[in-house]
C-alpha cells in the first residue's frame, strides 16, 4: 500500500469511526468515503498497470479491497441502502487481510506490514460482526477501535513513510499491546451485556448503513 493512500485510509477510519459513534452524518461520510475509495481503487490500478513481476501486483492487489469498501461505504451511506451485503463482503476482507498478513511474513519478511494486516483483519472482522450480523451492542466497541486504529495502523505509519523512514516491527507490536489495554475493559463489558445502553440495541445509521474504514 502507497504512503499516500496509507495516510488517507487513516483520514477514512477516522471519520467512519466517528460514524459508528454518531458524531457525524451517514452522507457526509459517505461523500468522504467515496473521495477515498476512488484514490485506492486508482492507486492499485496504476500499479498493477505498470508493474513487471507477480510480488508487485500482488502487493497492489491488496489495496483494491480498501478501496472497493470504501466505495461500498459511500455508496450505502448516499442511497440509503441496507448494509448487510458491505457487512458479509468485510468478513471475506478480513479471511484475506489474514491471509496478506502470512505471506508478507512469509513471503516478503516483512512483519511490520504482516502486523498491519493482522490488525485489519480484526477489524474488518468487527465490521462483519456489527454489520453483517447486526450486532448493534457492538457498534461503540468499533467505534472506538476504529478510530484508535485510524492512528496506529494508517495515519502515522503513512506520514513516517512519507517521511523515507521505516517503520519497525517492535513498535507497530507496541501499538497492538497498547490498543488491546484502550479497548479490553470495553469489550469485556459489551461481552458480558454488562454498561450497555439501551440505545445500542436498537438499529441505527451505524449498523444498517455501512461504516468502515
Amino acid at each position: 500500500m502507497s504512503s499516500v493512500g496509507l495516510l488517507f485510509v487513516g483520514a477514512a477510519l477516522f471519520v467512519n469511526g466517528l460514524l459508528f459513534l454518531g458524531q457525524t452524518d451517514a452522507k457526509t461520510a459517505g461523500v468522504f468515503n467515496l473521495f477515498v475509495g476512488a484514490l485506492q481503487t486508482a492507486i492499485p490500478f496504476y500499479l498493477i498497470a505498470t508493474a513487471d513481476d507477480p510480488d508487485q501486483i500482488l502487493s497492489a492487489a491488496g489495496v483494491f479491497m480498501f478501496g472497493f469498501t470504501y466505495l461500498y461505504v459511500g455508496i450505502n451511506n448516499l442511497s440509503g441502502f441496507d448494509g448487510n451485503g458491505l457487512g458479509w463482503y468485510s468478513a471475506w476482507v478480513s479471511l484475506m487481510a489474514a491471509c496478506f498478513g502470512v505471506t508478507n511474513i512469509v513471503r516478503f519478511d516483512d512483519l511490520a506490514s504482516g502486523l498491519l494486516w493482522f490488525q485489519w483483519s480484526v477489524l474488518w472482522g468487527l465490521f462483519f460482526v456489527v454489520i453483517g450480523l447486526g450486532r448493534a451492542e457492538w457498534t461503540g466497541l468499533a467505534g472506538w477501535l476504529t478510530l484508535v486504529m485510524a492512528f496506529t495502523t494508517c495515519t502515522i505509519p503513512g506520514f513516517v513513510y512519507l517521511l523515507g523512514e521505516t517503520v519497525p516491527a517492535w513498535l507497530i507490536a507496541a501499538s497492538i499491546v497498547a490498543t488491546v489495554v484502550a479497548v479490553a475493559p470495553q469489550a469485556i463489558r459489551v461481552a458480558t451485556g454488562r454498561d450497555v445502553p439501551p440505545s445500542a440495541l436498537e438499529p441505527t445509521a451505524a449498523t444498517t448503513g455501512a461504516h468502515q474504514g
